[in-house]
Order: C-alpha cells, then structure tokens, then sequence
C-alpha cells in the first residue's frame, strides 16, 4: 500500500479519536458543572456574628461627608462595610468590581470602602480606580471593634442594624452571595447547602456546621 494513504488513514484515525476525547471531557465537565456547588464568601469567626446589632459608629469618609454606619437606616438600605488596604493585591482586583456591584445594587445596598491607614495612599487608591462615588473612610476602630481578619473582607449590616452575612470576598459573585444570604435568611451560602444536606438527628435537630477560622489580618 501506498505509504502516503497509510499515513493519511492513520492520521484519520487519530483525529477521531481526539474528537472522541474532547466530546467525552466537555460532557464531563458539564456534569462537574452541575455537582460543583455555588461558591460564596467564605465565613470567618470574627468579634461580631451574623444575628447580632451592629455595633454604631458616627464617621466622616475622605471627602468629609458624614455617616452613621449601623443603626436603623433612614433609606431603607443595607449597608456593606467593604473593608481594603492598598497594599492588598486582592483588594486591588476587586475594587473595580466593587465599583460596578454598587451602581448596580444602589437601589438596596450602599457600599462603604473601609479602610486603615494613611491618608494619602487611600486618596490616591480611590483616584486610581475611580471610586470617587463611593464613601471611603478611615476608622481602624471599626475593623477592630468587628475584628475584621484577612482581608478584603465584607460585613452586611440590613436596614434594621442587624448583621445579615459577612466573610473574605474577592469576586462579583463572593459579594452577591452575601445578599443571597440575607434573603434566605443564612449566615452564608454554605450554611444553607449545609442545612439542605445535613441529616438529621432522631430528636429533629440538625448537626451544627462547623466554622474555620481563616486568622488575622497582615495587611
């Protein structure tokens, strides 16, 4: 036979066993699609929990305008205490999405950057990403008072002061978690999967979730 149309058989041959493959690994990444549960923003034992007041805090963000942060809302708003550094590569990445997750959310939630730190530094991360429309402000006391871990970290305080959802965010998706979370009514989406699939007890009562606890903040 001639060694041309062997070698064009064989290379038949390998292309559809390559288009074999590759149908067979899409159909089971669709199925790993399918198991893989939502991802939320991780949860982190911290000074304040979900159900509790929020602690209230009178403070002036970088432009001087002045805000109470916990409490009863007037608005009608949550609050979202978004707590950054610009030293914090994550924070970086996020920002910008921060900025988008607020204008598309400013019906229901107002995002406070929280910051650390020097003045200036904070001045010019705010230039940097355009996130003039958003308060930024400088209150160690308040990621103390909260004992606020590794950041960026978020705290969703509802219209009525409680404490809804909190935890590490770093995606679009980490932070509409949290809000999934006050509308059902969890502390996080892993403690409502947790909850939809723990078994329960002989007396009724579900298996308590366990907590990790991710450690301190070097920011």
């Amino acid at each position: 036979m001639d060694p041309l149309v062997v070698s064009q058989v064989l290379s038949w041959v390998v292309i559809l066993a390559l288009t074999v493959t590759v149908l067979a690994l899409t159909r089971q990444i669709g199925v790993l699609h399918e198991r893989v549960a939502p991802l939320g923003a991780l949860t982190t034992r911290t000074a304040v929990e979900v159900g509790d007041l929020a602690p209230e805090f009178d403070v002036s963000d970088l432009a001087g305008r002045k805000l109470h942060l916990g409490g009863r809302q007037a608005d009608g708003r949550s609050q979202l205490l978004l707590f950054v550094s610009p030293v914090c590569p994550m924070c970086k990445k996020l920002l910008p999405v921060a900025r988008s997750f607020a204008q598309s959310e400013r019906q229901n939630v107002k995002i406070v950057l929280m910051g650390d730190g020097d003045r200036p530094s904070h001045e010019a991360m705010v230039k940097e990403h355009r996130l003039e429309a958003m308060p930024m402000v400088l209150a160690p006391i308040v990621g103390i008072t909260l004992g606020i871990g590794k950041l960026p970290h978020a705290v969703l305080i509802d219209a009525a002061g409680v404490i809804r959802a909190k935890g590490i965010v770093n995606s679009r998706e980490h932070l509409e978690s949290l809000l999934v979370a006050q509308e059902t009514g969890h502390a996080s989406i892993q403690d409502y999967l947790l909850g939809a699939e723990r078994p329960q007890r002989p007396n009724g009562a579900a298996a308590a979730p366990h907590h990790h606890d991710t450690g301190r903040m070097s920011a």
